[in-house]
């Protein structure tokens, strides 16, 4: 199965002709229904009208219901509330796709193949996507060979690096960005992280993306976190989880890339009393906070200087470690529109390039 991150499964849906369908198969909470909404609604400025297969007992909310034309005396399917004007393309989202009823699946198969339920034809260019969740626990219902070969398939595996650059766009919480870069393994919890009598119970509640959001909303009306408000994040994420998260902000440091980039003599002194690790987190987050335009064009200017100052220092304080970190994440597809920041400075340019040809030799 070919696996695809989430910058690629924005091209894949941008280059998938409408006539042919798309499965993404990946662990829940990741972010699949969210991207599949973003670039259809906003983007393509279609209707996202998504279904979620396994809570439906009935095909009808699907396909509508069975009604006896007076005129005909036939029997004819009622269009669903869902159902769309002639010449207005919708994407239908069928959302956990292995846990329909067979019945439900009789009804897609229909859909899949020729764009049609009960009967009636979707308006041209309509899209349809589905996802299964990844886990023989969400194996409900063995899909047919014949289903699925009317689907192009994905494997969907987003990268840390794609939900820090999507965390750093919705202003996350610089505490929670902060723990995923120094801890990614707690981005998407697989071990068991629950104890005794849940466990007993069948309840393990381990970290996912989704759950981190929960807790970047919840922590930031909280400027100083007390031991309750870490036994209710372990609520979201765990209770090893929200441990780790909890020593974590015992060693955060407060600089952070608007004190760096906008306030540098202000804040400046705080570098000394950094190390390695923090350098490196810090890297990140200042090209995150680039990459998704978060410096007002009226401070542009002086805030590629006082990066360049930043550079200067690491160099000055022999932190080669930390200029090489941040050089490589510079050249990353990902960190695009940080490195057209950056180009505008010819002093920028003229330091990383002379510090990659010294690499180099």
């Amino acid at each position: 199965m070919i696996r695809i991150d989430a910058r690629e499964l924005y091209q894949v849906l941008e280059l998938t002709p409408p006539e042919q369908n798309i499965l993404l198969v990946g662990k829940h909470g990741i972010g699949k229904s969210e991207i599949i909404s973003h670039f259809y609604r906003q983007r393509q400025k279609l209707p996202v009208i998504p279904f979620f297969l396994g809570q439906m007992s009935d095909p009808g909310d699907l396909i509508g219901l069975l009604h006896k034309d007076e005129t005909t005396g036939r029997s004819v399917f009622l269009p669903p509330y869902w159902w769309p004007d002639p010449d207005r393309p919708v994407v239908l989202f069928l959302d956990e796709l292995n846990r329909a009823r067979p019945e439900i699946l009789q009804a897609v198969q229909d859909l899949t193949l020729n764009k049609t339920l009960a009967g009636k034809p979707l308006p041209p260019g309509s899209i349809v996507i589905a996802a299964v969740n990844a886990g023989e626990e969400y194996q409900l219902t063995e899909l047919d060979p014949a289903l699925v070969s009317r689907f192009n398939l994905y494997e969907f595996v987003p990268t840390v690096e794609d939900w820090l650059l999507w965390a750093a766009g919705h202003d996350i919480d610089a505490r929670v960005l902060t723990f995923i870069q120094q801890h990614p393994e707690y981005l998407d919890g697989d071990n068991p992280d629950a104890d005794a009598a849940i466990a007993t119970a069948g309840l393990i509640k381990t970290p996912d993306r989704r759950a981190w959001v929960k807790v970047a909303d919840f922590v930031r009306n909280h400027t100083k976190l007390e031991e309750i408000h870490f036994k209710l994040i372990a609520g979201m994420v765990g209770s090893r989880a929200s441990i780790a998260f909890r020593q974590s902000i015992a060693t955060q440091r407060g600089l952070g890339p608007e004190q760096l980039l906008l306030q540098y003599s202000k804040y400046s002194r705080q570098l000394k009393d950094m190390e390695i690790q923090d350098f490196a987190s810090l890297n990140e987050r200042v090209l995150l906070w680039l990459n998704t335009g978060h410096c007002p064009e009226t401070k542009a200017d002086n805030a590629r200087k006082n990066l360049l100052k930043y550079l200067q220092y690491l160099r000055k304080a022999k932190q080669q470690e930390a200029i090489a970190h941040f050089s490589s994440l510079v050249q990353s597809p990902k960190f695009s529109d940080a490195m057209g920041f950056i180009a505008e400075s010819m002093d920028m340019i003229d330091f990383l390039s002379e510090y990659l040809e010294a690499i180099e030799v």
